[in-house]
């Protein structure tokens, strides 16, 4: 592994904490940002620097964060791994992601989260994270695992011992211990109930009326009254619907944080249509309606930031006919190009792009020292061309099921370079594939 070096970043559009553009230089030293400035002295310069870029024309802004992702180590490999999906991040701006627990072995225990950090030491291009998934019986583990960013809760959309449905033992998670949640919000009782129902259809568009938007509230409805009742710290999983984005306008306590994904503002149900189960994923696309109620949320702040939900399946298996086809789309490689591709519609700004991005989802989670171009902060940094349209490509996808719901969409924001701890990691499509991330450290 090569050591961290002294970067020079010049002539960049930087992206200031303060949402304020700077056009100036960017000097980083032992992995963290140490001199952001209009120019950077030449003296510096001389005796420092052994890296430097020319970033005229590009905008500089922090390393994405994303803060849900199934990378399918161990135990599924054949769909993604560590190093595939870290490069896939690296080539789309992410140097950071927080991963879930439904791995092969289940992620349920201080073993199996040290498994997983050991491998991703080993493999991983970019900073890495694990959530501790529960169960009804794991709760020891849930308390003292370490580290990790939270505890995973399948409400539903799930089976297995991951599964946990039943208030009671939902309850108990809850009244014990003091680590953030997050919750994948549905009601597996209205979803057996809805599957009964609409037992022998086989269009895909029905997974959005099985997994139905009162699915969705039922389930978050309880979660919050439970995070209500022991004031204890929640996070709502990739969001869907109005009725909960309404639900947490009217009343969202403080300790309460919530994500939505670029699928949920960008896709709906007419992609049924178009791509077929490509269009699969849990909880479902949902309508226009459901689209513009969350974007509203989430430029309201009612909704904090981003995540991808990159979950990712091979192309044979999305092409079984529904329900056979699994649920899950891929996401890292093309979740900031599709964010600020909105930015420049005007739809929100690239300040937005960047708080709900990198710097909430680094704050919600406690990770110190990310989400801002200032001295102090990790050498996490993306320079993207925000002046270069192109499409989405499957031969170009370097995630290793290689396809994407968004083919074809032509998209500008595409990352340039992508820096992880000073070091360049992905540069104009090249990749260092000796860089190697750290694990994420949380104080939630």
């Amino acid at each position: 592994m090569s050591s961290p070096k002294s970067l020079l970043i010049r002539h960049a559009r930087i992206i200031l904490p303060n949402g304020e553009l700077m056009i100036g230089d960017v000097l980083t030293r032992d992995r963290q940002i140490v001199e952001v400035a209009p120019t950077i002295s030449q003296a510096i310069v001389t005796t420092e620097v052994t890296t430097e870029i020319d970033a005229q024309g590009l905008t500089l802004l922090p390393g994405i964060i994303d803060p849900q992702v199934h990378f399918r180590e161990p135990g599924l490999e054949y769909k993604e791994d560590l190093f595939t999906a870290s490069c896939a991040c690296a080539k789309g701006g992410v140097t950071s992601f927080l991963e879930m627990p439904n791995t092969r072995p289940l992620t349920t225990t201080q073993l199996a989260l040290d498994d997983k950090l050991q491998r991703a030491s080993n493999k991983c291009l970019v900073n890495y994270g694990f959530f501790i998934g529960a169960t009804a019986e794991n709760l020891p583990d849930l308390l003292l695992a370490n580290p990790t960013p939270g505890i995973k809760i399948f409400m539903g959309s799930m089976h297995g011992q991951l599964l946990v449905d039943g208030e009671a033992t939902l309850e108990a998670i809850f009244a014990n211990g003091n680590r953030l949640i997050a919750v994948h919000a549905e009601d597996q009782a209205r979803i057996n109930q809805r599957r009964q129902e609409f037992a022998g259809i086989h269009d895909p568009a029905v997974h959005s009326q099985i997994q139905d938007n009162q699915a969705a509230l039922l389930a978050t409805q309880l979660a919050l009254k439970l995070s209500q009742k022991y004031q204890r710290r929640l996070h709502i999983l990739h969001m869907s619907t109005a009725e909960e984005a309404d639900l947490l306008r009217q009343d969202k306590p403080s300790w309460v944080t919530a994500e939505v994904t670029p699928q949920h503002l960008l896709l709906n149900t007419s992609a049924y249509e178009k791509i077929g189960t490509l269009a699969q994923m849990n909880p479902p696309l949902r309508s226009p309606h459901d689209n513009e109620v969350l974007w509203q949320a989430l430029r309201d702040g009612v909704i904090d930031f981003i995540a991808t939900d990159h979950a990712p399946h091979t192309l044979e298996e999305k092409a079984q006919e529904y329900p056979n086809s699994p649920s899950g789309m891929p996401g890292v490689e093309t979740s900031l190009a599709l964010m600020l591709t909105t930015a420049m519609e005007g739809r929100c700004t690239v300040s937005q792009v960047v708080n709900w991005m990198s710097k909430n989802v680094a704050v919600a989670y406690g990770i110190p020292n990310k989400g801002a171009i200032a001295p102090g902060y990790d050498a996490d940094l993306v320079l993207v061309d925000l002046n270069t349209y192109r499409p989405v490509r499957r031969e170009e996808l370097l995630t290793k099921c290689r396809w994407s719901p968004f083919e074809g969409w032509n998209l500008t924001g595409w990352a340039v370079t992508t820096i992880v701890g000073g070091e360049v990691v992905y540069d104009k499509g090249q990749l260092d594939t000796q860089v190697r991330g750290q694990a994420l450290t949380f104080s939630s």
